[in-house]
């Protein structure tokens, strides 16, 4: 199946559980756990998801660098959320402190390469559908594969989880009967959360997603989809709006098509013709910045319990050099 398609849209990427670190942006979610983001596995569990055969962990070396369209891409939320690059700073932390705790009883745990940041995939890469032309003419509307750096990441993470014997395993974990973290992981955890608010997930991920919703039905945003709807027309595809596009059945495939990548191509032509994203995105900030003027102390504990996991995973990683 292609990597999780109807999910690379993407809606707005979710928020991450402050009480759960292992749900990382390398993890099975972000900040939140309402949508499966496709993306790879949790430092808790590496086979805990899986992006599809389209981002299989293999390092290949001619993946184009995330582009400057998608970094564009910013709105008031992500502020509050953390972010891929940023969700990788804290869970390289985390992991060495896993690692101080579990070679002071005697084991070993390898450290895990750090990937460059450049090679880490922007916050809201996919969320108004394609929007690159080299992703769109390398992968279509599959999902991306890895950057070198992120694959052997991912790979080092994988191997030496493979590799852990039951008692390094409970160890590193706790007892896998109970649910949440134990063993090294809680106390890591534990110090990386000190002075953390707690914070509401669900209600953060619901406003995540209620603001994407609202911006759909904006009227401006409902020309620009008659605009580019229009234009994909002339390529040969009809789709009512960009998420209907990503979604397509027809691509749900190990490897893009040349139809899809067609498609994609034609896709992201359409949104610079129209000026869609722009469009989209100015109607989703409007939506977020009142959201944020109206709960105030929310997002000033969102904010909070964000600096306080940063500032604790810069300081670990800056000891360590």
């Amino acid at each position: 199946m292609a990597c999780d398609t109807a999910v690379a849209a993407r809606h707005r990427r979710p928020a991450r559980r402050s009480e759960s670190v292992s749900v990382r942006p390398w993890g099975a979610a972000l900040l939140l756990v309402v949508v499966a983001t496709g993306c790879s596995a949790t430092a808790a569990d590496p086979d805990a998801s899986s992006r599809g055969p389209a981002s299989a962990p293999e390092i290949t070396k001619n993946v184009p660098v995330p582009g400057e369209e998608a970094r564009k891409i910013v709105v008031p939320f992500d502020a509050y959320n953390i972010s891929p690059a940023e969700g990788m700073t804290i869970d390289l932390a985390e992991d060495s402190l896993i690692g101080d705790c579990m070679r002071g009883q005697g084991m070993k745990w390898p450290a895990l390469p750090r990937p460059a940041e450049r090679d880490i995939e922007p916050p809201n890469r996919r969320s108004y559908g394609v929007v690159e032309p080299d992703a769109a003419r390398v992968f279509g509307y599959h999902v991306p594969q890895d950057r070198p750096s992120v694959a052997r990441m991912r790979a080092a993470l994988r191997a030496r989880t493979k590799q852990l014997s039951p008692e390094e395993r409970r160890a590193a974990y706790g007892d896998e009967s109970t649910h949440g973290p134990g063993g090294c992981q809680k106390k890591a955890r534990r110090k990386m959360m000190k002075g953390a608010p707690g914070i509401d997930v669900s209600l953060f991920n619901k406003r995540i997603f209620d603001a994407f919703d609202r911006s759909q039905r904006d009227e401006k945003v409902k020309r620009a989809f008659r605009a580019w709807s229009g234009c994909m027309a002339k390529t040969g595809f009809r789709y009512k709006d960009p998420l209907a596009a990503v979604t397509d059945g027809r691509w749900g495939t190990r490897k893009p098509s040349r139809t899809e990548i067609r498609a994609a191509r034609a896709d992201v032509r359409c949104k610079e013709e129209t000026g869609l994203t722009e469009i989209w995105m100015a109607a989703e900030k409007r939506i977020q910045d009142d959201c944020i003027r109206r709960h105030p102390e929310d997002f000033r504990t969102l904010k909070t319990n964000k600096d306080v996991q940063l500032k604790a995973a810069r300081r670990i990683l800056a000891e360590r050099g």
